[in-house]
């Protein structure tokens, strides 16, 4: 008898667990025919067409222009090999034009090569396009500064020479490389700012032409500066990244005045994939802010010499500081 009740006590217990299972998955069924999967795109890296890096962006009219170098490195050269700077458009970070090549460094007579970072500024209806470039007759890399009346171009040299050359550097540091990464600032008062540098973080006041540097040229003392200044303001607050490091990290500061003293706050994005640059552009765009970056996202043949512009989400701590990049896949939808 006691068998055969232990039986029966499995058959009974085996009849409840199959017919729980079966409401259970007759609930799951249900749960999954009402629900809906948002589709998700991936959309980092924004451009898959060709290699782009050292983004730059400007906000005119609701619209985004992004600005980038183009990597043209063949698969077996490991350095850059970059003439010329791209741009794209968009209206909601998202959907990309690609519009001609607005800038080569052939159109500097005086330069010898090399389209490294650059950015581009309005001001009074026109668009001074400050870029690194190899100088041609003066050993070193240097600042050139072409202008436009639209933000897509064309472009053309602004000031027949040189903004910033490597001698005018040398009480700083004896590299011939410390005089790239220009970023521009227009603060509240119309006063322009030019920061830049490799090493040694420099900035210096602009004429009210843009194409001139009004006084001295000073420094900024930041911990690990490598490269890559970028301005921005948000509230009362002025904010300025830069690449930290080795490979690179983005790191910044913050300050009550553009000229300092600027107060370090720790990493902003961590190294940037499989490149060993990180650089970095920092906008707002209809109330949202956004990080523009690089990595060696396209593959099998991106890298450090072939890199890719990306784009994700900035926020903002309530005291101010920014929150921790993190970078995704899915970009922004």
């Amino acid at each position: 008898m006691k068998s055969t009740a232990n039986i029966l006590a499995v058959c009974l217990l085996g009849s409840v667990l199959l017919n729980c299972t079966s409401a259970n998955k007759d609930g799951e069924t249900q749960v999954a025919a009402n629900t809906s999967v948002k589709e998700v795109n991936i959309n980092n890296p924004i451009i898959t067409d060709k290699f782009s890096a050292d983004p730059a962006a400007l906000v005119s009219d609701n619209t985004v222009y992004l600005y980038a170098g183009h990597d043209e490195a063949p698969d077996d050269f490991n350095f850059y090999r970059m003439n010329e700077w791209l741009v794209y458009s968009s209206t909601d970070m998202v959907n990309w034009k690609e519009h001609a090549v607005p800038l080569k460094t052939t159109d500097f007579e005086w330069a010898k090569g090399d389209a490294w970072a650059a950015q581009v500024i309005g001001r009074n209806g026109k668009f001074y396009w400050y870029v690194t470039v190899e100088h041609g007759s003066i050993p070193g890399k240097s600042i050139g500064i072409a202008v436009a009346d639209s933000p897509v171009g064309p472009f053309k040299d602004a000031l027949g020479k040189a903004l910033i050359t490597n001698d005018m550097t040398t009480d700083k540091t004896q590299i011939s490389w410390d005089d790239i990464d220009p970023t521009v600032y227009i603060d509240e008062d119309g006063q322009a700012y030019l920061y830049w540098g490799n090493t040694a973080c420099y900035w210096a006041k602009l004429k009210d032409n843009m194409i001139e540097l009004d006084g001295e040229i000073h420094t900024v003392d930041l911990p690990y500066f490598t490269e890559a200044p970028w301005i921005h303001k948000r509230g009362d607050w002025y904010y300025l990244s830069y690449a930290y490091q080795f490979p690179e990290k983005t790191a910044y500061a913050m300050s009550k005045s553009i000229t300092g003293p600027w107060e370090y706050k720790g990493i902003l994005n961590e190294l940037a994939g499989n490149s060993n640059t990180n650089h970095q552009a920092i906008i707002e765009f209809k109330d949202q802010w956004y990080f523009i970056y690089h990595t060696g996202g396209i593959q099998p043949n991106g890298g450090s010499f072939r890199r890719s512009v990306c784009i994700d989400e900035l926020h903002y701590n309530p005291d101010g500081t920014m929150k921790r990049v993190v970078m995704t896949s899915e970009g922004i939808q």
